[in-house]
């Protein structure tokens, strides 16, 4: 055999290797290919879960909690690497009488956010972009001064609400609310008229939507690539979230999956998706409970982040709020005595959700609805039952009132 003819074979058994120890779903090669550094993540066993051997207590109380508080939604919660408990209640689009399923695909509102925060830190990571490079090296026209990624990341750069302002826009305008926004819409619109930011840069922390949907648009312009391409190919399909995508009006007319938002803690209040939902970032990506519960083992098996860089996100990048609270990069933070709970809230059109991860302990509880109402805001029992500490903000002062989105 020939030289050449045995390059030749060496290399298409290489390719057959290859291909045979990816996944059915990480077909598509990454932007910047697979490192090779983590195990594949074992999906079907993670996923594995009995009813019969499922937490009594836990469903005691999420049954109790669908009949005294009005929760309508899916709930997963595991500990140490495996699904305790796991249910789906109630209905899917009450107009329609359709019922929940375990894989039925929420709307993440701004748990988007720490996925997001996660595309960022790759390209960092990559040297493709820095934190602390400014926004009008991407956006030229941007009219803010000293607005850098890390501000972003961590909602300090003084932004206004851009939902607000959009909106204001399109109805003094009269424009089509039908058809959604682009993020490259968003930041024509923020050009053009320069709304007025709240503050100053780093001035102080102040959440808002802006902050994330402007890293939507970083992303887009560094990859060259749509948002929702980048995210499959470099943070869903690498993690194994084979039921994870982002959905965006400006892309669909009508948005493909069956869960409804449903308004006011009534159904009677379903949510008819517009142009503001149209911009992705700061939300857009649709998921399921256990797609969350994948993302969370493929962050501590360091398929998406070195370790290094997701100890970072979860640094406090703000002052402390009740001595308790704090925000990362992406990420809600909550530290107690020898405790950390990484999480996020999310609150948008008809969908209300938590995602929290006990980060020593290691505790996930991911709770999804599409009935907005306050069923979300009496879970200590259920912190209790996991031996999760109690998160909400004056949770020590007896207040009771919860984070924020």
């Amino acid at each position: 055999m020939s030289l050449v003819k045995q390059c030749l074979l060496t290399f298409t058994i290489s390719i057959l290797f290859l291909s045979a120890c990816s996944s059915s779903g990480d077909k598509e090669t990454s932007f910047f290919g697979s490192s090779g550094k983590s195990k594949p993540l074992d999906i079907k066993a993670l996923l594995s879960y009995n009813p019969e051997k499922g937490d009594k207590r836990i469903d005691e109380f999420i049954q109790n909690l669908h009949k005294t508080r009005g929760f309508n939604g899916n709930i997963l919660v595991a500990k140490h690497g495996k699904i305790i408990y796991e249910n789906a209640i109630g209905w899917a689009d009450y107009l329609h009488r359709d019922s929940l399923k375990i894989d039925s695909r929420f709307e993440l509102a701004s748990i988007t956010k720490t996925m997001t925060g996660t595309a960022i830190l790759q390209l960092w990571e990559k040297g493709k972009i820095k934190l602390d490079q400014d926004v009008r090296d991407f956006f030229p026209d941007f009219p803010y001064e000293g607005v850098t990624i890390r501000l972003l990341l961590t909602h300090r750069s003084g932004m206004m609400n851009y939902v607000y302002f959009v909106d204001d826009i399109y109805r003094k305008e009269h424009r089509i609310q039908k058809i959604g926004l682009s993020n490259k819409d968003a930041m024509a619109m923020i050009a053009k008229y320069k709304p007025a930011r709240f503050n100053s840069p780093n001035k102080t922390f102040l959440y808002n939507n802006s902050n994330f949907m402007v890293l939507g648009s970083i992303i887009e312009k560094v990859t060259g690539m749509p948002y929702s391409q980048y995210m499959k190919k470099n943070v869903f399909l690498p993690a194994g979230m084979l039921h994870t995508d982002v959905y965006s009006k400006a892309d669909y007319e009508k948005i493909p999956v069956d869960v409804v938002g449903h308004d006011r803690g009534q159904w009677r209040y379903s949510v008819a998706q517009n142009f503001l939902d149209g911009p992705v970032g700061d939300k857009g990506v649709y998921s399921t409970v256990g797609d969350l519960w994948i993302f969370d083992r493929a962050l501590r098996a360091g398929k998406l982040l070195k370790q290094s860089t997701m100890d970072s996100a979860y640094v406090p990048r703000n002052p402390w709020v009740h001595g308790h609270f704090n925000y990362g990069y992406g990420w809600r933070i909550f530290e107690a005595p020898g405790k950390q709970v990484i999480y996020h809230t999310g609150w948008w059109h008809g969908f209300r959700h938590i995602y929290l991860r006990d980060i020593k302990d290691d505790i996930v509880i991911v709770m999804l609805t599409n009935l907005s109402n306050g069923s979300l805001l009496k879970l200590d029992d259920l912190f209790k039952i996991t031996g999760m500490p109690i998160v909400r903000k004056s949770a020590y002062k007896g207040n009771g009132d919860t984070s924020d989105d």
